[in-house]
């Protein structure tokens, strides 16, 4: 998902399609661009870019704005012509200006607007922690006590590793397969790993319940790649020596050696799971059983045990995402030595738990996982990162300030608007489709009239007063707040589905689709320039905005959202012949996309980034209908000399501004489902007349394609 944030609730399988890709190659650290992937005093966006970068008008809590109708004219490079670089040629100029700041591993439009968001949320803890009256029990009190804990660093440095010595000792007490199970059970809401990872969210195929998933699990790395492709052996070296030194920091015994022992197990795990193109197909991902037939299916592991002690033992159906992966994984679990399950379960949770204990932890975890695996040369400053965290755990409290300072009502009434004409656009569309046939336009066009849509911020708010905080006690709030969401999935399954909840928070710049409920979601934080501006010309909010809605809404079309109805049930609509169309021309595109290496070597895999790819095609293509029916048959103006068409185009330009570090990128190649930004860019336009014809792309422009090879879909 797009710059990740911290999910409400977890989301398991095909729940969420977003908008943006991963801001964090770190699932165990605090990312980058949430807390998820900042201190007291506004601060300039772009106190570490160069300044010419700045966007007119912009200060540290203040939204930036672009050019004088909503578009950066001066940050084109001409010099490129549109069909040899369209990114480029939008973008160029200020792309070469560009400067990565040292603590992010990305930076572009999406990172202007999370750090917006940043600034806004420490000038708003600055005032929690001042408010030294306020109710420790209060949303408020408990926000400022997060931050508190996070900064005492005397008192972490004192406790050093004594926070995870009875996690510790746990693990060492756990001398058996069957203990070692329960402990991975027990571990479900905290600290550490487990072969299997379980998880509650709404039933693809009953979606007004919820559903226990079960998916593979296990590794340390990002991927199974990372351990069995020789282009990431480097970083597989790497993460040997990391194992070995935070083994040897908890005073584990023969770190070196049973580090070796950990990647040898890890690599016989990446063996036995599915590719991410495999776990992206929701037809196999879907596979009912009681634990029982799990039980039988995958010996070798104490699934009853295991569930025992994560609080499933009334769960008497599952859903098994990888089942063939199930009794692979359990048969390595069955024949690793225990004290080699000790040691992985010890290094898994001191990795988990390294950004809430001393410094030389907190250094060792960002050397590797921030530095080594995404290339950012700066850990944040610790007064970001408390700010982080303490969103991290009570996002929606953070929102709830967020929108009662930041979020206009009137942004909420435009946005309802152009989600209706985007709507329109779309069932023009797909009446208009030669390759499908009616029956499936009947029930096509039945999906998306039942489309819901969010917009700005959830009408009720996450309730936290069961979650106890402490100023004093960081390890023990992280500690707490797991088992707390934990407990809130767990209760989720004696309840009827929340169908208000949230999947994002209002202060997250992003955007999402969710299969199930079959809704599109637009939090507040995304609802700025350069994406959305009351202000700009409606073209260029038509390409931005209206690109984005148009994406989300293709997301309930694309390869893996078509596979849904208008009741959010995953079920074949489709005739044959209409599917075969669809997968040929999806065929097409994807071999596009794997034609594009954004470095050398490391071409995009256009099956893994699929559904993003059609997303953006379908969204660039409804924003121009959309914004062409908005005309009433009138010509559109022409501004500075640029027509209407191509103030569509450049808008969509403009939201993907970015540039990742390289090892970022060859992260985002390896486990990420968008493609990188300049190629959301040029992959759907050189698929779209319309853009031949606005700029006057000929044959023989690097990015021409002749009309027979472009695809079409929605």
């Amino acid at each position: 998902m797009i710059e990740s944030q911290p999910m409400k609730r977890l989301l398991v399988g095909a729940a969420v399609a977003a908008m943006m890709y991963a801001g964090s190659t770190n699932a165990h650290d605090e990312p980058e661009d949430v807390c998820l992937d900042e201190a007291c005093e506004q601060i300039s966006l772009f106190r570490q870019v160069t300044p010419a970068l700045a966007p007119s008008g912009f200060v540290g809590t203040v939204a930036p704005r672009y050019g004088t109708w909503g578009f950066d004219l001066e940050g084109r490079d001409l010099s490129v012509a549109p069909g040899e670089d369209f990114f480029r040629h939008a973008n160029g100029a200020y792309m070469d200006a560009l400067v990565i700041p040292a603590d992010r591993t990305r930076f572009g439009s999406f990172e202007i607007l999370r750090q917006l968001s940043d600034n806004r949320l420490e000038a708003m803890m600055a005032r929690l922690v001042a408010d030294t009256a306020a109710d420790p029990a209060s949303d408020a009190g408990k926000l400022a006590n997060l931050y508190r804990s996070f900064m005492d660093e005397a008192r972490l440095e004192a406790l050093d590793a004594q926070p995870l010595q009875p996690m510790l000792a746990e693990i060492r007490a756990a001398d058996s397969h069957a203990a070692l199970a329960r402990l991975m059970g027990a571990r479900q809401s905290g600290f550490g790993s487990s072969f299997f990872g379980f998880g509650i969210a709404d039933d693809a195929r009953n979606p007004d319940r919820y559903a226990v998933y079960v998916s593979q699990a296990g590794l340390g790395l990002p991927n199974r790649d990372y351990y069995l492709t020789e282009r990431y052996a480097d970083k597989k070296a790497a993460y040997q020596a990391y194992v070995g030194t935070m083994l040897g920091m908890i005073g584990w015994d023969q770190p070196e050696a049973m580090a070796q022992a950990i990647l040898d197990l890890e690599t016989r795990i990446a063996e036995a799971h599915w590719t991410p193109v495999e776990s992206r197909n929701r037809d196999r991902t879907y596979n009912p059983l009681t634990p029982a037939q799990l039980i039988e299916s995958a010996p070798g592991f104490d699934f009853a045990g295991f569930m025992d002690a994560a609080g499933l033992t009334a769960v008497n159906r599952l859903v098994i995402r990888q089942d063939s992966a199930m009794p692979r994984l359990a048969a390595i679990f069955g024949e690793t030595p225990v004290e080699v399950l000790q040691a992985w379960q010890a290094f898994h949770t001191a990795d988990d738990a390294a950004p809430y204990l001393s410094k030389r932890f907190v250094d060792a975890n960002f050397n590797f996982r921030s530095r080594e695996l995404a290339g950012q040369p700066e850990q944040r400053s610790r007064d970001k990162r408390g700010v982080s965290f303490a969103e991290g755990v009570m996002g929606e409290a953070m929102g709830r300030l967020y929108v009662e300072e930041y979020f206009p009502p009137e942004s909420k009434a435009r946005m309802e608007q152009l989600v209706a004409n985007l709507k329109v656009a779309m069932a023009n569309r797909i009446r208009g489709l030669q390759w499908m046939s009616e029956a499936t336009k009947v029930e096509a066009l039945a999906k998306l009239e039942k489309f819901g849509v969010k917009i700005g911020y959830p009408s009720t708010w996450e309730d936290y007063s069961a979650l106890e905080v402490r100023p004093d006690d960081l390890f023990g709030n992280q500690a707490r707040a797991g088992a707390f969401r934990w407990q809130d999935q767990l209760d989720r399954l004696n309840g009827p589905v929340d169908d208000e909840e949230w999947s994002m928070t209002p202060q997250t710049v992003n955007a999402y689709y969710n299969l199930v409920k079959n809704e599109i979601v637009f939090p507040a934080a995304i609802l700025q320039p350069p994406f959305f501006d009351p202000s700009a010309d409606p073209a260029v909010n038509y390409g931005a905005i209206g690109g984005v809605i148009g994406h989300e809404i293709t997301h309930g079309f694309d390869d893996q959202g078509r596979k849904s109805d208008g009741d959010g049930v995953l079920r074949d609509w489709w005739t044959p012949a209409d599917a075969a169309a669809f997968e040929a021309q999806a065929a097409r595109l994807g071999a596009q996309y794997d034609q594009y290496a954004p470095l050398p070597g490391f071409n995009l895999q256009g099956a893994l980034t699929m559904g993003e790819n059609i997303a953006d095609l379908g969204g660039v293509l409804l924003a121009l209908e959309a914004y062409n029916l908005s005309l009433n048959g009138q010509p559109a103006p022409v501004l500075d000399g640029v027509t209407g068409e191509q103030r569509v185009f450049y808008g969509w330009a403009q939201v993907w501004r970015g540039a990742l570090r390289d090892e970022a990128m060859k992260n985002q190649v390896a486990t990420g489902p968008h493609s990188p930004p300049q190629f959301r860019v040029i992959g759907p336009l050189r698929n779209i007349d319309a853009w031949y014809e606005a700029f006057g792309v000929r044959p023989g422009a690097a990015y021409y394609l002749p009309p027979e090879e472009r695809v079409s879909l929605w």
